[in-house]
């Protein structure tokens, strides 16, 4: 860490290069607060990452960025650091393949109120719960879009919250209480059980938990996600990455990658960071790292003791996933309106291991992506942990391969002749994930919403203290790319709030 010529001493250090750690860091470095990034990795992203091989760059988490066009989440945090808006390809939404039909998930509202009447029923009990999602996602998107903060800690906070809900949809906060279950029962369409597949299949990927346990509110801006736009950047996550750490660095920002932090302690004025070259005084410290990573490496420090109570609650409660990662001739993936597609295999069979799995394409020529005439292919499913640990080096090989072969087979439905003539067919597993993204467990995003989890009950921002931040999908507002641009822009406002009091 220590290098010769290189000031080791900065205004604040952020542990952890994924998309919640580099945003808060762009914001505060375009703020004039000079910021180094510490990641373990060989180049920035984290779970919103990606892989080069044999000429393809394979996203190995997100493969969209939602909400991130003018006005939107993302779209504001491009904006307040001097980045341009972004370029690629504008999903127009994309299809969701159930065992016995096809929905088309439009970002467009009008086609999309069309397209879920005509797929499931158009009667008064469906309009009536498709109308209270409908209500509940406006307000809501409406407020992240403003900077809603969870959990209230201040009175400062309701008052800020007040303001961002606005008094017409403050009685929709009432719905904090409930779960996509339960509006499925009191709409009386709980037996609609295509509905509640696709559900199951939105919430899964938006909130990691199932329908019964998802909070309604998270679980109805997770739903309506097309709506608020998804784009894939031009090359995928490697072309997004390039475009953010070379600003980054314009900006005076200092990003030293393959720099796994191993001890954190309180010092003189601040914070001191041990790394594998050396010491690094801070005089604040943003952990966007994984929650359960935090006590390893900060034990002395009062956000141990703050987080241990959440650890607790939320061991068990975080998944794996598995991906595949196809190279192909172009031949393979032509002749398809949409380039990503969301597949269910089988109503009666629990999610994951390929039953709820997610296609991503890359776009027709980009080459950042893949060379000419190829397209990389990701394929993605949740798996449990626990299925993963204890298994001999021989047993991980054959579940891996299996599972491998699975999904492939299952993605013939979309693309019948995937993978024939693969230049490239590699898989990731939460092994996969522990070792090259440092995840705990190899789980990724942050522990399986439910309503003892999330909004008030989420971990604290400022769980550590003056001086000590957290960030990142194990914090409100949880897992994806828009909801780490919303906790940058909290965690820094709240830096920035602090560096004027001092």
């Amino acid at each position: 860490m220590f290098r010769t010529g290189v000031q080791n001493t900065t205004d604040v250090a952020v542990i952890g290069g994924g998309l919640a750690g580099m945003a808060t860091a762009l914001r505060l470095q375009a703020a004039g607060v000079a910021t180094v990034v510490l990641e373990a990795h060989g180049h920035a992203g984290g779970c919103a990452g990606y892989w080069r091989h044999k000429g393809f760059s394979f996203d190995v988490g997100a493969t969209t960025l939602v909400d991130f066009e003018p006005g939107g989440v993302g779209g504001e945090l491009l904006e307040s650091v001097g980045l341009p808006p972004v370029t690629g390809e504008r999903l127009p939404g994309y299809e969701a393949w159930l065992p016995d039909r096809r929905v088309r998930l439009h970002r467009d509202p009008d086609r999309w109120h069309a397209e879920r009447l005509r797929a499931f029923a158009d009667d008064p009990a469906h309009r009536e719960f498709w109308a209270l999602l409908d209500r509940i996602s406006t307000a809501f998107w409406r407020a992240t879009r403003e900077g809603i903060r969870m959990p209230l800690r201040t009175p400062a906070d309701v008052l800020h919250d007040l303001r961002v809900v606005g008094l017409r949809d403050l009685p929709l906060a009432r719905h904090l209480a409930g779960t996509v279950g339960g509006a499925l029962h009191r709409c009386g369409v709980a037996g609609d059980v295509a509905l509640r597949g696709l559900l199951a299949m939105l919430v899964e990927d938006t909130v990691h938990s199932g329908v019964d346990r998802a909070p309604l509110i998270n679980g109805a801006l997770g739903v309506t996600m097309r709506g608020a736009g998804l784009i894939r950047h031009e090359g995928g996550m490697h072309g997004f990455w390039r475009t953010v750490v070379g600003h980054y660095r314009e900006l005076g920002g200092d990003l030293r990658t393959g720099t796994r932090v191993s001890r954190v302690d309180k010092a003189e004025g601040g914070y001191r960071i041990v790394g594998p070259r050396g010491m690094l005084h801070a005089r604040r410290v943003v952990f966007a790292i994984p929650a359960p990573a935090i006590p390893a490496i900060a034990p002395a420090l009062r956000v141990t003791p703050r987080l241990r109570p959440y650890l607790r609650r939320d061991r068990d409660r975080y998944g794996g996933a598995v991906v595949v990662f196809l190279g192909v001739p172009e031949s393979e993936v032509d002749g398809r309106e949409f380039t990503h597609h969301q597949l269910l295999q089988d109503y009666g069979t629990p999610l994951g291991d390929g039953n709820n799995m997610f296609i991503s394409v890359s776009a027709a020529g980009d080459e950042v992506s893949a060379p000419v005439g190829h397209r990389a292919v990701m394929i993605s499913t949740h798996s449990a942990l626990r299925d993963w640990e204890g298994l001999t080096e021989d047993e991980y090989q054959q579940r891996k391969k299996e599972l491998g072969e699975r999904l492939v087979s299952y993605a013939h439905r979309v693309y019948p002749c995937l993978g024939d003539r693969a230049v490239v067919f590699d898989i990731g597993t939460p092994r996969t994930y522990g070792r090259f993204a440092g995840r705990p467990y190899g789980g990724v995003g942050g522990a399986h919403l439910r309503r003892d989890n999330a909004n008030q009950f989420a971990i604290p921002h400022d769980l550590g203290g003056r001086g000590v931040w957290l960030v990142g999908d194990n914090t409100w507002p949880g897992l994806g790319t828009v909801a780490c641009a919303l906790a940058s822009r909290l965690v820094a406002a709240g830096i920035l709030r602090e560096t004027r009091i001092s």
